[in-house]
């Protein structure tokens, strides 16, 4: 393995655990049952991806998703090799920022009764729903990040782009599924949340990644037809 393979996965790792620290941290100490915690959690989300882009973006691209390291495989961006690596640094990295932020919510006295900004379909009214939500909400966002990436807005502009479209989908998500688009961002919370986050898990590792295979099939023929 090169220096440069080396660097691409750590940046993923922190750049996935910066993204829950500081996305579902603003859960936890701020609270997204008003509509100014609702706001402030949906725009926590989409600046940490937007500084992550500026930090790693020249690294490893800021996938910090493993729904987008698989549109971005499917759209033959990286090999097999970086596609199972990105996805085991982001794992990690989810993991990670939230054991750091377990840490800090225990050491602070913060009721986390949110359990550390977890996904749930309870607010979607049943399992179905919140998997269909959650489907559309990742189409969404990959086909934003497919196109930005790809066209007239490639570069420094992509990365502000594609931060405001993660903001959009949890201004929609939230009230829902609490928005995952993101089974690196869902895994880290529920393994310390337990419970009902646990068990409603799967539907955040598996939802983004259907949504992530559409987007790639759709971008696949818009790209064919331009």
């Amino acid at each position: 393995m090169t220096d440069n393979n080396i660097k691409k996965y750590l940046a993923e790792f922190f750049g996935t655990a910066v993204l829950v620290f500081t996305g579902c941290g603003s859960a936890v100490f701020l609270g997204s049952t008003t509509m100014e915690g609702h706001i402030v959690v949906a725009l926590s989300f989409g600046v940490s991806i937007v500084l992550m882009a500026y930090i790693i973006g020249n690294v490893s691209g800021c996938h910090i998703n493993p729904a987008v390291s698989l549109a971005a495989f499917l759209d033959k961006r990286i090999d097999k090799t970086d596609f199972l690596t990105y996805i085991t640094s982001q794992l990690s990295g989810g993991v990670a920022g939230a054991a750091l932020l377990y840490i800090l919510s225990d050491i602070t006295g913060i009721d986390n009764s949110a359990g550390l900004g977890s996904n749930l379909a309870s607010g979607a009214g049943s399992i179905g729903a919140a998997f269909l939500i959650e489907v559309i909400l990742t189409f969404i966002f990959l086909l934003t990040i497919l196109g930005v990436t790809s066209f007239s807005f490639k570069g420094a502009a992509a990365g502000i782009v594609i931060g405001i479209t993660l903001s959009l989908v949890h201004i929609l998500g939230i009230p829902l599924t609490g928005t995952s688009v993101n089974p690196a961002r869902s895994l880290g919370p529920a393994l310390f949340a337990g419970g009902q986050a646990l068990k409603d898990l799967w539907i955040f590792i598996f939802a983004p990644i259907t949504g992530a295979v559409l987007a790639a099939m759709v971008f696949r023929f818009i790209k064919t037809k331009t």
